[in-house]
């Protein structure tokens, strides 16, 4: 079994898209941090390219600042251009060896696999973990498949020889359950931006973790 410890970065992900909130996006992301998020992704579909980088060239500032990795979901050229210390991508995007040929042998790269075969060949020297989900049912993506439920986060962590984080529909009272299943952590989005107080919504999730495996000392 994976000792899910060695990616403690993956306990809580943030996955901070300026769709899903109507606050500011980087006082959010600073609330958030603060409470106890140890990842943040920057996921764009709307913004232009200009704005896109605008936005988050603040947001790389920031988790340089707090030490945290900073990830780019999709967008290989923006991840290079604001120097993100990582990509997440799904079976549409770039293929994974063209990722880490980009982005050399250094930086994290992600993959959200939609099948059991992807999932279980997805390592092999290109890819450091996988997003995989929903779990729960969720709001925060229109084209979300059905949710694969506690059983489908066991069944893949099981299978890949990588940390797997679970997304979708995660709360905190949920989080213990997706992590006590083998995964390394749980990514979410509404949960934290969509709060009244990100900070402590952050801390929630991150307490719910830390009752399966401690992240770090705080």
């Amino acid at each position: 079994m994976i000792d899910t410890r060695q990616a403690r970065y993956l306990a809580v992900y943030l996955v901070a898209d300026p769709d899903q909130t109507t606050s500011d996006l980087p006082t959010t992301v600073i609330e958030a941090i603060d409470g106890g998020v140890t990842a943040v992704q920057f996921r764009s579909k709307r913004q232009t390219d200009r704005d896109a980088f605008a936005l988050a060239g603040r947001l790389r500032a920031i988790c340089r600042d707090r030490y945290l990795p900073f990830i780019v979901n999709d967008r290989v050229a923006l991840a290079l251009a604001v120097d993100a210390d990582g990509v997440h991508v799904g079976v549409d995007d770039l293929p994974v060896k063209i990722v880490r040929r980009l982005l050399g042998p250094s930086r994290i790269v992600g993959y959200s696999p939609e099948t059991d075969e992807q999932a279980r060949t997805a390592a092999r020297g290109c890819v450091d973990y996988l997003g995989i989900g929903p779990v729960f049912s969720t709001s925060s993506k229109d084209d979300a498949p059905p949710p694969i439920g506690i059983d489908g986060i066991r069944r893949i962590t099981r299978l890949a020889s990588i940390p797997v984080v679970g997304i979708g529909g995660i709360t905190a009272e949920r989080a213990s359950s997706v992590v006590n299943a083998g995964a390394a952590g749980v990514a979410v989005i509404g949960a934290i931006l969509r709060a009244p107080n990100p900070a402590g919504a952050a801390k929630t999730l991150r307490d719910a973790v830390e009752q399966v495996y401690p992240v770090s000392s705080r």
